[in-house]
């Protein structure tokens, strides 16, 4: 029963995905913290937030007169911490878990494909190859080869 719990757990969509939910979550936080505190204050330099909804960004008037304001502090700080999250999952936990995947198929004495399968290019090629010499031994004759005879001036 243990074993099969590990054999479970050991797959690998089981452990990336449980690890990229706990550790993104939790990783959040702190992206989102830095985000607000460093990213958001310097997209405030360029714009001045809205004094009603206090988002950051670039303010337009309407077609009937009203300020409106695009968040772009939001946005901003979303795909920071998007890009943050997912860089740090991917280098403490996809990468490591990779590896470890590779030397444990490294004992089980599982090879990677050692041939090359060749190219749909290297195959027409090796078609024509085949084809012209095919179409060059059926337009010779079959003359018996004599002891007197020349070879053909080319």
């Amino acid at each position: 029963m243990i074993k099969g719990f590990r054999d479970f757990i050991m797959r690998g969509n089981v452990i990336d995905l449980a690890v990229a939910v706990v550790i993104g979550g939790a990783f959040t936080a702190i992206v989102n913290a830095i985000v607000s505190s460093i990213i958001t204050p310097l997209v405030s330099l360029v714009y001045q937030p809205d004094p009603d909804t206090g988002a950051v960004g670039p303010t337009l008037i309407g077609v009937h007169g009203d300020p409106v304001t695009f968040p772009l502090g939001t946005l901003v700080s979303a795909i920071i911490s998007f890009f943050a999250v997912a860089l740090v999952v991917y280098l403490v936990f996809v990468v490591p878990m990779n590896k470890w995947k590779e030397r444990q198929a490294a004992k089980a004495g599982v090879v990677e494909e050692a041939a090359k399968l060749p190219t749909e290019q290297e195959l027409l090629i090796q078609i024509r190859d085949l084809l012209e010499r095919n179409r060059a031994e059926s337009a010779a004759p079959a003359a018996p080869a004599t002891r007197n005879q020349q070879p053909p001036v080319q």
